[in-house]
């Protein structure tokens, strides 16, 4: 194992030097004229040929190669590919605009996705190795026994991968639409491409290779262009260490910006428009029909009058995309109305912890923020596509030591993101606003006809107010280097790596999804006897169905990566993280209440996370659902409730019915203790 180790670190450090030294040619190439979309192509698919490479050398057809990569990766590489697992697009994307549009507030992803890893380390990772299976519903059905415990955590494991793959997938999108200039839902399926290729052809073994090269381009990407807008601003180029000075002279823009008389009043109209929109959706469906015929009264005199025919086919226009129906002008104008109130509400300061109008408010926002941490933690440690990465160790005491690596790894881009978020947010307050709407650089046009980036001139003095400029989260980082005016270059960087991020988490979420229902349900519940290939045929065609839907379904935008991502990590919170820890420290524990603890807690985190959400799924032709959140706890927060409910469930019902064999508490004996390496399980 020794030598194995040397062999790859003598090949990711060349293939290190050859990523460095493909910067500095396209670098080069640049000054001499070559155009900014050839460089976007340039990173794009010779990075994706790069995987695709690894990808088919590490192809194989051996189960325990597939599913756990023979369970020979070092520590270190097993850090690394879990850093890469981990950093998903949510963290390399969304983190730092997170950050930048909620600053404090932001930090509770920070808190949660780290703090999980200490979690991980203490509750699961040695314990799960020591089982030394294939999945995690693996653990439930031989700790639980029988196939009730494997059958929920199958569900909540493709449920909890699906939303979090949809994420993923939804940033590929973005990333192709903005550099490669494909549209959005065509770059959706060039992207899956480069996804598949890797999980398909060599599973675990594969993607595992291909995530630590993933890891080397994602961290360079981050990393690189707020080094450089650190130097530009400050001279160091060390962001982590100067960005307090940039934040103080954020505080300083924020009060000259904030209370600015031209400022004050875009965001009175925009509270006027929610206000109109609010008075419009009460009177529906009366208010519809009045303004399909303020529309037809309009035109009509705009046509007797000299008025220009362009103004009136934009009314022409707006006619025709007015909603048919008064569910539709409900769920348009509330969200319309949603839209105006936020950019017409008070700027909330960089730093200011916990922002409320007043202290009930205030409460409400730290009451969000301590379980939004909760929930981030609890959801790390039971994510499955990060669990299983565990079981890929040769021993115990490695599986140990990669969770110390994975942090280490992980911990670059987190002490990175609020850097990010805050030289972003100087760049765009000193050199952005109060300029000319006339005058404004590219990249805000270019973002804009993606939907990323929003102008709107409400009070028509030509100048950009602050409350003017609507920026979607995840533009932030991708839109950095244009914003500093760095070389394109750098923001084709910045794409592969974003890419990188997107690529490898979502290998690892279907090969996960695959491995859940070929192995736990086609081969350990219907087809025992199956012959190898037969489960890897199975495997593959599942991966390549569950691939194409979370496709379409990003096709949607359904929402921003960080939400999405927040709701798998409660959905994943909910379902698992009771039902295992109580399976590995609690003997009690048995199968019914296991079952009962991960259903309802699912339940729960379900229908309060849709609710909450959600006034309608029109494609369901369910409308009319949405509710006050308990305790004003948003969303994103829902497995607060599931995971609680779930831990009581678990022990009143384990209490109320008859404890488990010998058997099974021989089993728990033996997975506890698991520094004994001499009686590790293959």
């Amino acid at each position: 194992m020794t030598d194995f180790a040397a062999q790859l670190r003598r090949y990711y450090v060349l293939y290190t030097g050859g990523f460095l030294a493909f910067i500095a040619l396209l670098g080069v190439l640049e000054r001499f004229g070559m155009p900014p979309r050839w460089i976007g192509y340039a990173f794009l698919f010779l990075t994706i040929i790069l995987y695709a490479t690894i990808g088919i050398l590490a192809r194989t057809a051996n189960i325990s190669e597939y599913y756990v990569a023979g369970r020979r990766v070092p520590a270190l590489f097993n850090g690394m590919a879990t850093g890469a697992d981990w950093m998903s697009a949510a963290s390399f994307i969304g983190l730092a605009g997170t950050l930048y549009l909620s600053g404090y507030q932001g930090l509770a992803y920070v808190m949660g996705w780290t703090g999980g890893y200490v979690l991980v380390a203490l509750l699961l990772a040695p314990y799960l190795r020591r089982f030394g299976q294939f999945t995690i519903p693996d653990f439930l059905g031989a700790r639980y026994g029988g196939n009730g415990a494997r059958l929920v955590g199958v569900f909540a494991t493709v449920l909890a991968s699906f939303v979090y793959v949809v994420a993923q997938i939804y940033g590929v999108g973005v990333i192709t639409s903005r550099f490669v200039g494909l549209q959005f839902e065509i770059g959706v399926f060039v992207g899956l491409a480069g996804i598949l290729v890797c999980s398909f052809l060599g599973g675990m073994r594969a993607v595992t290779w291909t995530q630590v090269a993933q890891y080397v381009i994602l961290i360079v990407a981050y990393i690189a262009p707020v080094a450089m807008l650190s130097f530009k601003v400050t001279g160091v180029p060390v962001p982590q260490a100067v960005y307090g000075q940039v934040l103080q002279k954020v505080q300083g823009l924020e009060a000259q910006i904030f209370d600015r008389p031209a400022e004050v009043e875009a965001r009175q109209l925009f509270r006027a428009r929610a206000d109109e929109y609010h008075e419009r959706v009460m009177r529906l469906p009366d208010s519809l029909d009045e303004e399909k015929q303020r529309l037809s009264q309009r035109i009509n005199e705009l046509r007797s009058s000299t008025a220009q025919m362009r103004d009136v086919i934009v009314l022409e226009k707006e006619r025709r995309e007015m909603p048919k129906t008064p569910d539709a002008a409900h769920e348009r104008w509330d969200a319309a109305m949603r839209a105006a109130a936020e950019r017409g509400a008070e700027p909330v300061h960089h730093s200011t912890a916990f922002p409320g109008r007043d202290e009930a408010a205030s409460n409400t926002a730290r009451l969000n923020f301590l379980t939004l941490v909760f929930c981030l933690m609890v959801g790390t440690a039971a994510l499955p596509h990060i669990l299983i990465r565990y079981y890929t160790t040769p021993t115990v005491r490695e599986a140990r030591n990669s969770v110390t690596w994975s942090l280490f790894f992980i911990l670059l881009l987190y002490l990175t993101a609020p850097a990010y978020a805050v030289f972003a947010k100087f760049e765009i307050y000193s050199h952005l606003v109060g300029t000319s709407i006339a005058q404004l650089p590219g990249w805000v046009s270019a973002w804009g006809k993606i939907g990323l980036v929003s102008i709107e001139d409400i009070n028509h003095d030509g100048i950009l107010q602050l409350a003017e400029l609507a920026l979607n989260p995840d533009v932030i980082v991708l839109a950095t280097p244009e914003i500093a005016g760095l070389p394109y270059v750098i923001s084709g960087l910045v794409a592969a790596g974003a890419l990188a991020a997107a690529l490898s988490t979502a290998d690892g979420l279907l090969l996960t999804i695959a491995s859940a229902l070929s192995h736990d349900v086609y081969y350990k519940m219907f087809r025992p006897a199956a012959t190898t290939q037969w489960r890897l045929v199975v495997s593959k065609s599942v991966l390549l169905v569950v691939a194409v839907l979370a496709a379409t379904v990003a096709s949607q935008k359904p929402a921003t990566i960080l939400f999405m991502v927040a709701w798998a990590f409660s959905l994943a919170g909910a379902a698992f993280f009771p039902a295992l820890v109580l399976g590995i420290f609690w003997k009690r524990a048995n199968k019914a209440g296991a079952v009962s603890g991960m259903i309802i807690g699912l339940l729960v985190t379900m229908i309060y996370m849709v609710r909450v959400h959600f006034d309608a799924i029109p494609w369901l032709g369910i409308h009319g659902i949405a509710m006050e959140p308990w305790l004003g706890i948003q969303s994103t927060s829902a497995g607060i409730w599931g995971v609680m409910i779930g831990f009581v469930t678990i022990v009143v019902v384990s209490l109320l019915t008859p404890a488990p064999g010998r058997e099974v508490q021989d089993f728990v004996e033996e997975v506890r203790y698991p520094e004994s390496e001499s009686a590790e399980r293959p």
